[in-house]
């Protein structure tokens, strides 16, 4: 389950990290285009949805290498015996708001599907298609919080604190600064 998981999000990372790449490709190719005279129709619009999913897709893993921000500022300065409940908390309350985040776009991309909704750029494309990224990058995200609370609850070392411990060891305090 553990290497299914870590796949998981970094399959889920990868495909954020082609969302970004084609996103400089769309612009570079418009811009080429424009130079010729010529017009790239709903460029705006595929990088707007690329966007999107690069920024939501890459939730997890970011995550889970210690990238996002957290409370850990607060935390680290409370007592260890404080700590450990604190932090509790904070993922119980991470998982909450992931979970009813992942809950209301899941619902509001089925009313965009049901209802037949389309783009309303240049590309007339249904919108449930490029918000289902979205559905799922919060998907993915709200598996990686449970899969750090059910760690912690256990007494293991998160994923995001082991890696936090592995920059300060490589003294690298880049993500302190």
């Amino acid at each position: 389950m553990r290497r299914f998981l870590d796949r998981l999000y970094l399959a889920a990372a990868i495909v954020a990290a082609v969302c970004l790449a084609s996103i400089a490709v769309v612009m570079l190719l418009q811009a080429g285009m424009r130079e010729a005279g010529l017009l790239l129709r709903g460029a705006d619009d595929v990088v707007s949805w690329l966007c999107a999913a690069s920024a939501f897709l890459a939730l997890a893993y970011t995550f889970r290498e210690g990238e996002l921000i957290r409370v850990s500022l607060l935390l680290e300065r409370l007592p260890p015996r404080a700590r450990r409940p604190a932090e509790s908390a904070c993922l119980v309350a991470a998982l909450l708001v992931v979970g009813y985040a992942t809950w209301a776009v899941s619902g509001f991309v089925y009313d965009s599907w049901q209802l037949g909704e389309v783009a309303q750029g240049l590309l007339q494309i249904p919108i449930w298609i490029p918000q289902t990224s979205l559905v799922i990058g919060l998907a993915v995200f709200l598996v990686a919080v449970l899969d750090e609370l059910v760690a912690h609850l256990a007494g293991r070392k998160t994923a995001y604190q082991a890696a936090q411990d592995a920059r300060r060891a490589a003294a690298d305090f880049s993500s302190e600064l």
